[in-house]
């Protein structure tokens, strides 16, 4: 696969996106409504996570949570990985089989994972996923069981994430209960009952987004649910809040890696 270049594979379930990638690029802070798991191919990264910063080299397996905030960079050359994302649902519900009896677990504990059994699991079920053997699906329902299992089983360190203050949280639900909505800082101050600066500090302390990177990524979170059901490119610019379609397919790429075009395309 040539350099800085990003490929969407046809995924065997609904509901599990797979993603090539060998790339330069170096990400800013942004957020996948889905969880990620994937496994670093070759070279290495440092990016930031839910613990923290941590980098992952090559044999690593690398994890995302739902509406974490993460970036990434590479360490030297550049870096490569697979990486396969499941909506949230699809993960909660495996995570309730295999504990079997209470709550399954609601994230992934750990952002770097490194086990050779665990990444030689991911290696098999990614290809069983994207490949000729897509079609056996007992193969890859008992390996993505397995993974899973592998990923959830992890323990997670004993330091609790600090609490989002209720102030921020009023901000933060503005933007949530209608991303289409304009908004200004004045309203997000009036709603958490701050000064501008203060909201504007204490949201990005409390989310690692400023609220205006935190509106665009929920603007961007509805264009990709909407591309991924069909809507036509220039649709759903208009019908997630973006100026017009290069505003959405920059967005876009600037936080993915890959064109609104590529990742359509893998749904057909």
């Amino acid at each position: 696969m040539p350099k800085n270049q990003f490929r969407m594979l046809r995924s065997a379930l609904t509901g599990v996106e797979a993603v090539e990638a060998e790339t330069h690029h170096s990400f800013a802070r942004h957020t996948h409504e889905q969880f990620g798991i994937g496994l670093i191919s070759s070279g290495a990264q440092k990016s930031l996570s839910g613990r923290g910063m941590v980098e992952a080299e090559a044999g690593d397996i690398i994890t995302v949570n739902p509406n974490e905030v993460h970036d990434g960079a590479p360490i030297g050359e550049g870096r490569s990985w697979r990486i396969l994302y499941f909506d949230p649902a699809f993960v909660t519900g495996l995570s309730h089989e295999i504990r079997e009896r209470g709550a399954g677990r609601s994230e992934i504990p750990h952002p770097v994972i490194r086990n050779a059994e665990i990444a030689t699991r991911f290696e098999r079920l990614f290809r069983a996923m994207t490949g000729a053997t897509a079609s056996e699906r007992l193969l890859y329902e008992e390996l993505l069981l397995q993974l899973v299992a592998d990923v959830m089983r992890e323990r997670a360190e004993a330091e609790e994430r600090p609490m989002v203050p209720a102030s921020i949280r009023k901000a933060r639900a503005l933007i949530d209960d209608d991303p289409l909505a304009a908004v200004s800082l004045a309203d997000l101050s009036r709603e958490s009952g701050l000064s501008r600066f203060q909201v504007l500090r204490g949201f990005a302390r409390a989310t690692g987004l400023t609220p205006h990177a935190y509106l665009i990524q929920a603007r961007i979170h509805i264009a990709r649910r909407l591309i991924a059901q069909g809507t036509p490119l220039a649709q759903a610019a208009f019908a997630s809040g973006f100026a017009d379609q290069s505003h959405m397919t920059r967005v876009f790429v600037r936080k993915y890696g890959l064109s609104p075009r590529l990742y359509a395309d893998a749904f057909l």
